[in-house]
């Protein structure tokens, strides 16, 4: 300890300098004695100091342990001595019951998942569609390939654990004194240090970028369903897998159809001539044109099916059916011709004999034919 040498002086700035101040020298002096640029002897050992120094002066913290108890009180922490590095009493319980064992470096991480949307029309929606769409997400940084160095640099070995990315450390304690293994504080269980940050992504390896996807919406979704898209959505860190896509889907209504379930759904006017004689129509479907036969004596409300004219359900081809509602529409105005038959109609309406005129006979004659009754 007493060999050691003094960390300001080791960065050649004096005890009042800023951390700025502290920054820029040392990444000058990492630089210059880096051991790819510097083959001089002793050029490695000199390196190591400046980390060792940095490491310290960089962290307020740190530093001020530094300042007041010197290199003794670098790793002081503000509980018992050597429980510094326990975050409280449930890791003091881990490392006296068996919370030993080393740390491993940092574990993957999953990137975070995404959400973007998309509108597609009703017949899309019906049949499928590939389609591109613009999302913006996080990926490894394009200049520094996600190493987080500036191209042309590499990081350097960490001083402090010597690229293991773990360190052994004494802790003493009214109970004895125990070894700990754990991850290096000085470069998080890394095993190296960026000495060269990248100035594209300012050494985070990761940026944002807007990225043009081509996605395949499979047959038969609705309103509000979802796309998931496998690694699609945030790059993932320390070597994790990219977090997925979630598209969520916007169906504009059609102007003649609507769905239910896997059916599609028509409402067909018809008169009420073509009701009770029957007639054949020519109905629009998703694939063109189908003849729809309806029988006489048909009622509003009755629903008549299309096989296989419905929304696709399985790999294998089935379909639903298009239902058809045929509504029969009385007329709102009528010229006196049309008025004339229709009473000629009503009267002849029942079993068909003079004798009985049918229920709209009886009724004009219980209220007169000048329709104010007798």
């Amino acid at each position: 300890m007493a060999n050691q040498k003094d960390f300001y002086q080791v960065l050649g700035v004096p005890r009042s300098a800023s951390q700025e101040d502290i920054r820029t020298k040392f990444r000058r002096l990492a630089l210059e004695y880096h051991p790819d640029r510097n083959k001089d002897p002793g050029a490695q050992e000199r390196f190591k100091e400046i980390n060792a120094a940095y490491q310290v002066l960089s962290d307020p913290q740190k530093r001020a342990q530094y300042d007041r108890f010197g290199h003794m009180g670098a790793g002081r922490g503000s509980g018992f001595e050597g429980f510094e590095n326990f975050g409280g009493f449930g890791d003091i319980f881990d490392a006296f019951f068996g919370g030993f064992g080393a740390r491993a470096r940092r574990a993957p991480q999953r990137g975070r998942d995404i959400h973007a949307g998309t509108t597609m029309t009703f017949e899309e929606a019906v049949f499928g569609i590939d389609r591109e769409i613009d999302v913006e997400r996080v990926e490894p940084c394009r200049e520094c390939r996600g190493s987080g160095a500036e191209p042309g640099s590499a990081p350097a070995q960490c001083a402090q654990c010597n690229g293991s990315g773990q360190v052994r450390r004494v802790q003493r304690s009214i109970f004895g004194q125990f070894t700990q293994v754990g991850a290096c504080t000085a470069c998080n269980g890394e095993g190296s240090v960026i000495t060269s940050p990248c100035t594209h992504c300012r050494g985070s390896a990761r940026e944002r970028r807007r990225r043009r996807i081509r996605v395949d919406i499979p047959p038969g979704v609705e309103d509000g369903m979802q796309v998931r898209l496998s690694r699609e959505g945030d790059a993932g860190s320390n070597g994790g897998t990219p977090g997925d896509l979630y598209l969520n889907l916007v169906v504009q209504p059609h102007g003649v159809f609507s769905r239910r379930d896997h059916d599609i759904l028509l409402e067909l006017p018809i008169n009420f001539a073509q009701a009770a004689l029957g007639d054949e129509l020519e109905v629009p479907t998703l694939n063109g044109p189908e003849t729809l036969r309806i029988p006489g004596g048909t009622q509003s409300g009755t629903e008549f099916r299309i096989k296989g004219r419905g929304v696709p359900y399985s790999a294998k081809g089935r379909r639903g059916d298009q239902m058809v509602v045929v509504n029969v529409v009385t007329p709102s105005q009528l010229d006196d011709n049309q008025r004339r038959l229709i009473a000629e109609l009503g009267e002849t309406l029942g079993n068909g004999s003079r004798e009985d005129k049918g229920w709209f006979g009886r009724f004009r004659d219980a209220i007169g034919k000048d329709g104010k009754g007798s």
